[in-house]
């Protein structure tokens, strides 16, 4: 396939400009928030027959070549994969190599999330073995699409967008290969137990019912039936055994880790006043925090607040972590609904614990369902790398314009009841807050404080929360004037990326149109 070519551009609601056609793929600009509504049925895989399978439900395979022949794998086809073991993951690149070494070209990936521990993908895009990657790109994979070296355009997705995506038709998965902690020979398999387990599969979920085919890829064979099963063996085609699908301790990375740095730390406090202070934090309230090093402190600073005011969330969600585990176990939570395990803390009480319950972005998430957990949560503590004046916030670009991180599920989670981007004031001297945000991924209309160590602003929509701390202790400022005085601080605005006019990747918005364009860098 050729490299990336221009493309007709349009402006949407946003005001931003946005291809027409994205990947041969005609799309929807951006509508506004709640404005989309697709008139489609949901996307199916092909009937399959029992009689083709083993009768005694013996589903493995001597490898994992042998599984993708046996699949039918061709130039052009769509694999996807998984990132519950994160940076530790072993299984998506094999899978990739894999098919390289079958002389297979133009593949498009579509990962969960891709992380810099898979950079050797990069070879595989330069050789043509993969022509684009439709997911979230971390690291030098983003770095790579930013300097317009990616054959396709890349297309970045939430958590429960990629969930819509999957179940709309949007995105056909022609393989899903699915790394799996345990599993049996009939292919039911589960994250939350054996030598690599990992929490959660809920990521792999979509793609093990809406794929054509199914390789489940395991180091830890059961004899049936694997219980209990996150993934059902009547999904899946075959089984693959390994020595090692990864290496666990790796789900722990920089995102997962809580911040030491003062000035954070004061962040994490302060948001923890405010939930107590505006009156969030009472009994029965909900809760979900980020995976950000200050999100990770405000829930230590907020259970103590919670102990001496003796109140009890009913859940709080997760990316699960070892301080909402404490919450769990300490008795101040009745339950924790976990999409995404964090840190070995989180992958022992999902094994061990009944009220640490697995979902999968389709409960959580997902945009086109009736209804998702999403919006039942109280409040919400995420991160960002950029916020603008009138609260818009950008979570995968850098000031540079440079492609470093995935949006994960903080689209979604902005359906929370009030959302929190707690972030520094700046950042290796240059302002967090800007006039107007690199890249568009949150709207501001659903971004409902911003919390830096400079002071809290509220969104002038929230009067409520306005009101609610009215007379607190809190350092409430506007926005601007946070922004101003940072700006005196690192000598001036920062300066506007240096990029040319050619899209090299997409942000999609939670229903499936497309909220802005990431540009190539200069």
């Amino acid at each position: 396939m050729a490299i990336l070519e221009k493309t007709a551009m349009i402006t949407n609601l946003a005001g931003r400009m946005v291809p027409e056609i994205v990947n041969g793929r005609s799309e929807t600009p951006y509508m506004g928030v709640g404005k989309y509504r697709p008139a489609v049925p949901k996307a199916s895989p092909p009937i399959r027959t029992a009689a083709d399978y083993p009768a005694n439900g013996d589903k493995r395979v001597p490898d994992l070549e042998t599984a993708l022949r046996k699949c039918g794998l061709h130039d052009g086809m769509v694999i996807s994969s998984h990132h519950h073991l994160r940076d530790g993951d072993r299984v998506a690149l094999m899978a990739l190599q894999t098919a390289a070494r079958m002389g297979i070209k133009d593949l498009m990936w579509f990962p969960s999330a891709s992380f810099p521990s898979q950079s050797a993908a990069l070879e595989l895009m330069e050789a043509g073995v993969i022509d684009h990657i439709e997911g979230s790109m971390n690291g030098p994979l983003g770095d790579y699409c930013t300097q317009g070296k990616m054959r396709g355009m890349g297309v970045l997705r939430s958590h429960g967008g990629r969930w819509q995506a999957i179940q709309d038709g949007e995105v056909h998965i022609d393989i899903a290969v699915i790394a799996a902690p345990s599993a049996d020979p009939f292919g039911n398999c589960d994250g939350s137990h054996g030598r690599s387990a990992c929490g959660s599969l809920g990521f792999a979920l979509a793609d093990s019912i809406y794929a054509d085919h199914v390789i489940v890829v395991t180091d830890n064979l059961v004899p049936f039936p694997c219980v209990p099963w996150q993934i059902q063996g009547n999904n899946v085609d075959y089984v693959v055994e390994l020595d090692s699908i990864g290496d666990p301790a790796k789900i722990v990375s920089g995102t997962t880790l809580i911040t030491r740095s003062p000035d954070r730390l004061r962040i994490a406090e302060v948001v923890a006043c405010f939930l107590r202070d505006a009156g969030i934090m009472r009994d029965g309230f909900s809760l979900q925090a980020g995976s950000g090093g200050i999100a990770l402190a405000f829930v230590s600073y907020l259970k103590q607040m919670m102990k001496q005011a003796g109140v009890k969330a009913r859940f709080v969600r997760g990316g699960s972590t070892k301080y909402l585990v404490e919450l769990l176990e300490e008795g101040l939570t009745d339950y924790i609904l976990d999409g995404q395990t964090f840190d070995l803390d989180g992958v022992k009480s999902l094994a061990a614990n009944p009220r640490h319950v697995a979902t999968s972005p389709f409960t959580s998430y997902n945009y086109h369902g009736k209804g998702n957990f999403a919006s039942m949560v109280d409040a919400v503590v995420l991160g960002a790398t950029e916020v603008d004046t009138n609260f818009n916030a950008n979570v995968v670009t850098h000031s540079d314009g440079r492609l470093l991180h995935g949006i994960g599920g903080w689209q979604n989670c902005l359906a929370a009841r009030c959302t929190i981007l707690a972030v520094p004031s700046f950042r290796d001297r240059i302002p967090v807050i800007v006039d107007d945000v690199t890249t568009l991924c949150g709207p501001g209309e659903l971004i409902d404080v911003v919390a830096t160590e400079r002071g809290i602003a509220i969104n002038p929509r929230r009067q409520d929360l306005i009101d609610a701390v009215r007379g607190a202790k809190l350092p409430i400022r506007p926005i601007g004037e946070i922004q101003k005085e940072v700006e005196r601080i690192c000598g001036g605005k920062p300066q506007r990326p240096k990029r040319s006019d050619r899209p090299v990747a997409i942000v999609k918005w939670v229903d499936g149109t497309v909220l802005d364009t990431v540009w190539q860098v200069t």
